[in-house]
């Protein structure tokens, strides 16, 4: 087993006044050598983007964009003609950039500031006809119980939203004193496990908010909750 511990407080970070972003891999301005990617997993950014803000139109292509909104409302408009569609918290939103498309990002609330993780994940199948996807999850289903919420093309997780790579985005919220047994696919996947909240006991290592380990070379991980918790995970190809 291979383990690599990401602190809280190492991330990159970065204030434009209407963004208050946290990098947990090189992004824009912040470049760290050791975290360019954890596998196929290339960004993982906790943005708080002040009320009635947001990113103006601009590019993408040949990458998988995963959006979870954890506090307040987003919307989103594109190039594939959907315009302005409400993203709230508890849903999760895809995109395949694919051979490219441009799209913006706003605040959907005036005078409520909204924190989101963005998740980038490099696909296995490049330029691919641009899609969109999104999907409310219920917190209730992901209570001491694993909760997929995004998987490969190939993978028949029928609940889940889609992606071209055989990656698996999970929740699961645990209650206090409790353990729980991750699965890895097989030995050539790796796992990144963020603290959104709480406090995880893994490997001899504690890990507090938005603390987080990547996991590779072995196909299970015993973890246990110290105080009740809410825990993301994200697996991918750790060669690709």
């Amino acid at each position: 087993m291979k383990k690599i511990i990401f602190k809280a407080n190492d991330r990159g970070t970065a204030d434009y006044g209407w963004l208050k972003a946290n990098y947990s891999f090189s992004f824009s301005n912040y470049y760290n050598p050791e975290k360019v990617n954890f596998g196929a997993l290339r960004v993982l950014n906790d943005d708080i983007i002040s009320g009635g803000m947001g990113f103006g139109t601009h590019p993408h292509n040949n990458m998988e964009i995963i959006t979870i909104p954890l506090k307040g409302s987003l919307k989103h408009r594109d190039s594939m003609s959907n315009k302005w569609i409400p993203i709230e918290t508890g849903e999760v939103q895809v995109m395949s950039a694919g051979s490219g498309v441009q799209h913006s990002e706003m605040n959907n609330l005036l005078n409520e500031a909204i924190n989101l993780f963005q998740i980038w994940i490099v696909p296995n199948k490049e330029n691919v006809v641009p899609r969109y996807d999104q999907k409310k999850f219920e917190a209730k289903e992901r209570q001491n119980t694993l909760q997929v919420i995004v998987s490969s093309m190939d993978n028949n997780e029928e609940d889940s939203l889609k992606i071209y790579q055989d990656a698996k985005i999970s929740r699961i919220d645990l209650s206090e004193d409790s353990n729980f047994t991750y699965q890895i696919k097989t030995e050539n996947h790796g796992v990144y496990i963020m603290v959104i909240d709480g406090e995880l006991e893994l490997e001899n290592e504690i890990l507090k908010n938005r603390d987080a380990i990547g996991i590779y070379k072995t196909t299970t991980i015993k973890l246990k909750a110290n105080k009740k918790s809410e825990l993301l995970f994200i697996e991918v190809p750790m060669m690709f």
